[in-house]
């Protein structure tokens, strides 16, 4: 049987569920590496999604190549979402990973459901890769400062794969 604390907030509401753990990393640190994990799988399932409804809405005349492309893409962003919850529960965490959870918390934007033709769809998704990739380097640097760095090198695989997908993307738009 799992053994579970709840760090209450001020209203009462459980602000932290953390579970028992021997890993050498002090609680209080756990906390801050989770929450910084819990936003990447937040911002990660929502990068999914929005390929995923790329890959389900993309026409034109290069429908089955970006078809393809962005289902490798989705299934590589999941992917990445699984390595992070599962990051999150080896600290003792609480990995917050339902649609609605990383609806609440995603920093992406809003896809644009004008988004029709591949290169619309394209131009949607590097926004989104940009964003992404900035802010998981951004989770590196707090995740290395908080000296954890597992974390930082699961973080730093997940920002070369997603940097790579971002050039794969943007090749499609330059001449």
């Amino acid at each position: 049987m799992a053994t579970k604390t709840e760090k209450r907030s001020s209203n009462g509401s459980a602000a932290t569920v953390r579970f028992a753990t021997k890993i050498d990393v002090p609680v209080d640190t756990r906390d801050k590496i989770n929450a910084i994990l819990n936003q990447q799988l937040a911002d990660t399932a929502d990068l999914a999604s929005q390929i995923k409804h790329a890959h389900w809405n993309v026409k034109g005349k290069d429908f089955y190549q970006l078809h393809l492309l962005f289902d490798t893409f989705a299934e590589c962003a999941l992917g990445w979402a699984d390595e992070i919850a599962e990051r999150i529960a080896t600290l003792g965490g609480y990995a917050k990973g339902t649609v609605r959870m990383a609806a609440g918390a995603s920093r992406l934007d809003e896809y644009p459901t004008e988004a029709i033709d591949g290169p619309e769809h394209v131009r949607a998704l590097v926004e989104a890769y940009a964003n992404y990739c900035a802010t998981t380097r951004a989770a590196i640097d707090a995740t290395d400062k908080l000296g954890d760095p597992t974390t930082a090198d699961l973080l730093t695989e997940v920002s070369g794969d997603a940097d790579k997908n971002l050039w794969f993307l943007e090749a499609h738009l330059q001449a």
